[in-house]
């Protein structure tokens, strides 16, 4: 038997993003449509969302929907869109007092979808224990070239000159403005990489990579992740000697 993962509560990271990486691959492997990987995967949301709310996370963001992922075979596209209006329900926002905010362009989705998303915003508006942030239609890139280009535009109106647009300024107008920046990142499905996700906000993030596909993704693999970010040092630049002087 696997031993119990202990986790220190005192050193619960604020802000977790995950990207949710595997359902295709999932259901392929058991021999169904892909569209069967990203309903199984709505069931982990719902775990992992829960979970993060009993420990104490404030902020949890999951890559839903890229602006690439618009590339994906149509039926699938067509499916995603569905589950969104469809299995996104407000109760378990309720049960856990979790807010639910989007980041994206949600302009180009189905007009079905935008509104059940807008309601449920809505309707979570005073939740307070967490933030549940969905990134739907969302790409690092879009979201910094949006950025510049209102940086750009309020610069030229004379509302902020070149010497006062500094990191704060910059980070003031991204999507992510209301949060932290995640002190965690967690990707499933094996991928070594970050997919033009929150590429300005995950600078000094922690890193975890696992091979669990997300709908296979359960509770103790979140413990592992969140154990694994307890056991390192984060130093933001600084020399190890330094942290662990601070800490005195």
């Amino acid at each position: 038997m696997e031993k119990k993962i202990e986790l220190d509560m005192n050193n619960i990271p604020e802000s977790i993003a995950i990207i949710m990486d595997g359902n295709g691959r999932w259901a392929k492997e058991k021999g169904l449509p892909r569209s069967a990987g990203h309903v199984e995967g709505v069931d982990t949301v719902t775990r992992i969302t829960s979970e993060c709310a009993r420990l104490g996370v404030k902020y949890l963001t999951m890559y839903t929907f890229s602006t690439e992922n618009w590339n994906r075979p149509e039926p699938e596209v067509e499916a995603l869109m569905n589950l969104i209006a469809t299995k996104l329900e407000d109760e378990i926002f309720m049960k856990n007092n979790v807010r639910f905010r989007l980041i994206g362009d949600i302009t180009r989705l189905p007009q079905h979808a935008r509104k059940r998303l807008e309601e449920c915003m809505a309707n979570t508006a005073s939740n307070t224990r967490m933030t549940a942030v969905t990134a739907l239609n969302y790409s690092s890139r879009w979201e910094l070239t949006k950025t510049m280009q209102q940086v750009a535009r309020d610069a030229a109106a004379g509302k902020v000159k070149a010497e006062e647009i500094d990191e704060k300024y910059i980070s003031e107008h991204l999507e992510t403005r209301f949060m932290t920046d995640p002190d965690l990142l967690i990707r499933t499905g094996g991928e070594l990489r970050i997919s033009n996700y929150l590429l300005w906000q995950c600078a000094y993030s922690e890193f975890y990579f696992c091979d669990t596909y997300w709908p296979d993704f359960k509770e103790e693999d979140l413990h592992k992740a969140i154990a694994e970010y307890q056991r390192r040092q984060r130093r933001f630049g600084k020399t190890g000697d330094q942290v662990e002087e601070e800490k005195k």
